[in-house]
């Protein structure tokens, strides 16, 4: 499956859900956010959001600061 994240075309195998393609980026654990298609999807919904062909992933990490 062809999936665009952060931009950029990627083609994935086995990714299901948010959660899988974070898994495969090793990103779990991370403080991140992510997008699908222009909607936030929150960390609770991140394994019940399927992934299809062609939607566009933004994830960005979350830097604290002070």
């Amino acid at each position: 499956m062809q999936l665009y994240i952060n931009g950029e075309a990627r083609r994935v195998e086995q990714i299901d859900s948010v959660a899988d393609l974070i898994a495969s980026l090793d990103l779990a654990g991370r403080r991140i956010a992510v997008e699908v298609n222009e909607a936030i999807v929150p960390r609770t919904r991140h394994t019940t959001t399927t992934l299809n062909e062609g939607d566009r992933v933004e994830i960005v990490h979350a830097i604290g600061g002070g």
